[in-house]
């Protein structure tokens, strides 16, 4: 079968027909991206299911989540300038199928650990994925104008994914095992395998550096240590040897990274971006939007199911507000920045984040969920504005070349701000949880297993007071409910000072308009 991109060239074709070739080649590639945004909000609306079901606790939990984004932004990068290396397409369709096997072994989980495994195992195809996708969007669409518009309905096709994911989701677990969430993650890969053999044109950068495994081993095992660290000290104590060593070592280990970065004749990451503060701010906003939004998403569909009674269907109706104004907002973006600027949009989006994770850190105990609709909305009117305003700044900086590492860049910042939101909100609730109910139940002492169940979730808390039953169940079930909220709200709070400091980092430090470079076409490579 002929390759719709090999038909006549650029110059010959006719400019409608080349026209439908990009706009079909940018479908191809959005449907593809679905499947890894749909699968963070999946996972997300099953994590009750999964504390019934597997017995995971909260720390669990962070680790399920924080697995797939880890191996997600430690190997982007490499993945970004092995895309530029040898073809866009090539890794794009490798990362498909990696990620299709890997969901399907997930899906077959039978512990919390096989589980956390795949989900890593996710999170590689998820790498090689997402970079080569902007990578070839931007290699594409050279005119300016049809490139912002593009990237627009690239972030909309992360925000629908968000969209679909809860109520998905909660379809899914209605009618079938947990595993059926990553399961149908399978017939899109197979789809896009399909369809990207023919509709997806092949490009390089021949001037493109050599990949650095150090630097990748090196960015991961920081990473990895710095979570770990974070997400393990509610249980063996902030101020525990393997916690503050292992967080120190992550420390060094990253400080090493970035010396290597400077002396290595071909870097993973290119430190000289980051001189640009177009680049740095841009970058640094979205991580810090991905901070609140993730982590507030962690913690608020566990106390829809566990606080509020609702089921994994209700719980994804009611997370829709977030992604469905996410997904309305993010192709406006690009036009509010030609009218208001780049540093008014991202300031305000960040402003509307913090707002939002403010409002839901107030709700107590016997909020309903109208309580929490309004911080909701803005989580959604916040995310929308940053994404594709930022991103659009900081793919405006770089040169065509180089668009792999830095659309990966990009995806790094959603993933590892994402992590670190759900590592942080998500300890600081645990270390409350456990403050709050560790000395009312000490004095009944509860066998051990009992009590890491208790202590460890909301849910295993529930779970006893449902087998106590009377007075006594009933004022455990309160009691672990007003734990619970009380550390969502010290969560959501931090996450609320995150997003401010992001807002007035964006307001003092990113252009209020485009560079030059960002608005000119570049030229191929």
């Amino acid at each position: 079968m002929t390759n719709i991109h090999d038909i006549p060239s650029a110059a010959a074709a006719p400019r409608g027909q080349e026209m439908r070739n990009r706009w079909v080649t940018l479908v191809v590639l959005c449907v593809s991206l679905l499947i890894v945004t749909l699968d963070n909000t999946i996972l997300n609306v099953a994590l009750p299911t999964l504390v019934k079901e597997l017995g995971a606790t909260t720390t669990q939990l962070q680790w399920i989540v924080d697995a797939y984004a880890l191996a997600f932004a430690g190997l982007m990068l490499v993945a970004g300038s092995s895309a530029d290396r040898f073809g866009r397409r090539r890794v794009f369709v490798t990362g498909l199928a990696v990620f299709g096997a890997a969901s399907a072994w997930a899906a077959y989980s039978g512990s919390v650990g096989m589980l956390i495994a795949a989900r890593a195992g996710m999170g590689v195809g998820a790498a090689m994925m997402m970079p080569a996708t902007l990578s070839i969007i931007t290699d594409v669409f050279r005119d300016p104008g049809e490139r912002q518009r593009a990237i627009g309905l690239w972030a909309a096709t992360s925000g629908l994914g968000i969209a679909i994911g809860p109520v998905a989701g909660g379809l899914l677990l209605e009618h079938f095992w947990w595993g059926s969430v990553f399961w149908v993650n399978i017939p899109v890969a197979a789809l896009g395998l399909a369809c990207a053999a023919f509709l997806v044109p092949e490009s390089r950068n021949p001037a493109a550096l050599r990949p650095d495994p150090a630097g990748s081993v090196l960015s991961m095992v920081g990473l990895g240590l710095l979570l770990w660290a974070i997400i393990e000290a509610p249980v063996r104590g902030w101020s525990s040897g393997a916690v503050l060593g292992a967080g120190g070592t992550g420390l060094v280990v990253l400080v090493v990274f970035a010396v290597w970065e400077r002396r290595t004749a071909h870097p993973l990451l290119n430190l000289a971006f980051f001189r640009d503060r177009r680049f740095s701010v841009a970058t640094s906003s979205v991580a810090l939007a991905m901070f609140g939004l993730f982590g507030a998403l962690f913690v608020l569909t566990q106390f829809l199911q566990f606080g509020l009674g609702y089921s994994a269907l209700q719980t994804g109706v009611r997370v829709l507000p977030v992604a469905g104004l996410l997904a309305l907002v993010a192709p406006l973006s690009p036009a509010l920045v030609r009218w208001a600027g780049t540093k008014a949009v991202v300031g305000t989006g960040l402003l509307a984040v913090a707002t939002g994770l403010w409002q839901l850190s107030t709700a107590e105990s016997s909020a309903t969920y109208e309580d929490l609709l309004a911080g909701l909305l803005l989580l959604g009117l916040g995310a929308g504005l940053v994404v594709p305003a930022a991103l659009d700044a900081l793919m405006g900086t770089l040169p065509q070349g180089d668009t792999g590492v830095g659309s990966a860049t990009n995806g790094v910042s959603v993933q590892l701000g994402g992590a670190v939101g759900v590592a942080v909100i998500g300890s600081l609730l645990t270390t409350r949880y456990q403050d709050r109910m560790g000395p009312p139940l000490r004095p009944y002492q509860l066998p051990h297993d009992v009590s890491d169940s208790v202590l460890g979730s909301l849910g295993g808390a529930l779970a006893l007071a449902e087998r106590v039953g009377g007075v006594s169940g009933r004022m455990l079930a309160d009691l672990a409910r007003s734990a619970f909220v009380s550390g969502m709200g010290l969560g959501l709070t931090v996450g609320a000072c995150v997003a401010v400091g992001g807002a007035l980092l964006a307001f003092a430090a990113l252009p209020a308009r485009p560079s030059r470079a960002s608005v000119e076409p570049k030229e191929p490579q």
